[in-house]
């Protein structure tokens, strides 16, 4: 098994892994994004923090209706449950020009410089298997066609303002979960846990690393992950950590072979850690060099802890996250259980100082780990809970990130 080098320090907080290997990352304009940097030996990621300190581009390429109702309407899509549902209501070519204009103002250049300027580092970009077409059997599934291009764009433009890229591949072939539009169908049974299915997961995560390793537009993406929230505590999982897992690993380097990547220029490849549920993701690699792992935390869905102001931070700040190394915490945010979030004690318009609190919490914890991934960066809910964006404008979400250390919370 190969292992990663001793990193060098920044900015009073240990290095994180991604750096330690040798690849500069430049802009279209030829500027050493990393000429800053305390070393010279960094691959896909950016001098000014040791952890990931990120947003997740929700609902842009797959399209969850809770976060955007007003857009989702305006699309034609208001009754309907997920992309799927919505294209095959609509019609190939109205679902076609309706997502590109989704598409090409969900998410605005502005928005990166927004992000830096907030001291963000990183983006996490959910598509589907849909996005390569030819893998969609038009008889039977309906998923709007174009994307490509627009993921380019967003790629660029992030790469452009010195941002980390992660891919992640959250709507499996089938489905990986049911009723859930998160995988871009409202699916009424998991179907993506046979080899069928398994074998064009495959052949999209073989093509997008050709296109990561090939176009300019992609050059900070440093993480591709194979397969987001699959099921959980079920006979399912032995075929995913047997089978699915393993093989992703295998065509996934075969791409990179076939291009002559340089072992040191390599992705991450990155799996759901073993707190999800699904088994140890480890159980069948016989290498995992370069292998990241993926923790979701939501507690106001985790029915184990009180739900108290108090309990809440005290639980922020104990919360361990560890087991498979490296983890990112690449969704969490600051929504508390429905039953009680527009209560006095829970109003995010009366509570701000709570929330701060809980962030900072939040961020002093999963920078323990390897850093973390809000979700996300922006709603059209009018809560700041779950759109990073609003938080920081609302006071909640310092533009200086170290200085949750300084509040005393844990």
């Amino acid at each position: 098994m190969k292992t990663l080098g001793v990193i060098a320090t920044l900015c009073g907080l240990s290095a994180a892994w991604m750096p330690g290997v040798h690849k500069d990352i430049y802009s279209k304009e030829g500027k050493n994004l990393f000429e800053k940097s305390v070393s010279s030996t960094r691959k896909r990621y950016l001098p000014g923090s040791g952890k990931i300190r990120g947003v997740n581009l929700g609902s842009l390429f797959v399209f969850e209706p809770w976060i955007a109702e007003t857009t989702w309407s305006s699309m034609g899509c208001g009754n309907q449950n997920s992309e799927f549902d919505c294209v095959n209501s609509e019609g190939q070519d109205t679902a076609n020009t309706n997502f590109s204009d989704h598409w090409g103002s969900w998410i605005v250049e502005e928005d990166f410089a927004n992000m830096t300027s907030y001291g963000l580092n990183t983006i996490r970009i959910p598509v589907g298997y849909w996005i390569r077409e030819d893998l969609v059997y038009t008889d039977s599934e309906h998923f709007p066609q174009g994307a490509l291009s627009y993921l380019e764009q967003v790629c660029g433009w992030a790469s452009d303002h010195g941002l980390y890229i992660i891919i992640d591949l959250h709507g499996a072939p089938g489905a990986q979960v049911s009723q859930n539009a998160d995988t871009g169908q409202f699916a009424d049974t998991p179907g993506f846990y046979v080899d069928y299915q398994f074998e064009r997961a495959l052949q999209f995560l073989e093509w997008m690393t050709t296109n990561i390793h090939s176009n300019d537009n992609f050059r900070n993406v440093g993480m591709l992950e194979i397969a987001n929230e699959p099921v959980q505590d079920s006979t399912q999982v032995g075929d995913l950590l047997s089978s699915y897992y393993p093989n992703a690993f295998s065509r996934i380097r075969a791409a990179e072979s076939a291009l002559n990547v340089t072992e040191n220029n390599e992705l991450h490849i990155e799996m759901m850690n073993n707190l999800w549920g699904s088994g140890d993701p480890t159980q069948y690699l016989t290498d995992n060099y370069f292998a990241a792992y993926d923790d979701h935390r939501y507690i106001k869905w985790d029915s184990s802890v009180a739900v108290s102001q108090d309990n809440y931070i005290s639980t922020s700040c104990n919360d361990d996250r560890g087991g498979n190394t490296p983890t990112i915490v690449s969704e969490w945010s600051l929504s508390v259980p429905d039953d009680v979030q527009w209560n006095s004690d829970w109003d995010p318009s009366t509570n701000q100082e709570f929330y701060k609190k809980w962030f900072a919490a939040q961020v002093m914890t999963y920078e323990k780990q390897d850093g973390w991934v809000f979700w996300t960066w922006k709603s059209e809910l009018g809560d700041y809970r779950w759109s990073y964006q609003d938080a920081v404008t609302a006071g909640v979400i310092p533009t200086d990130l170290d200085t949750v250390y300084d509040l005393g919370v844990c």
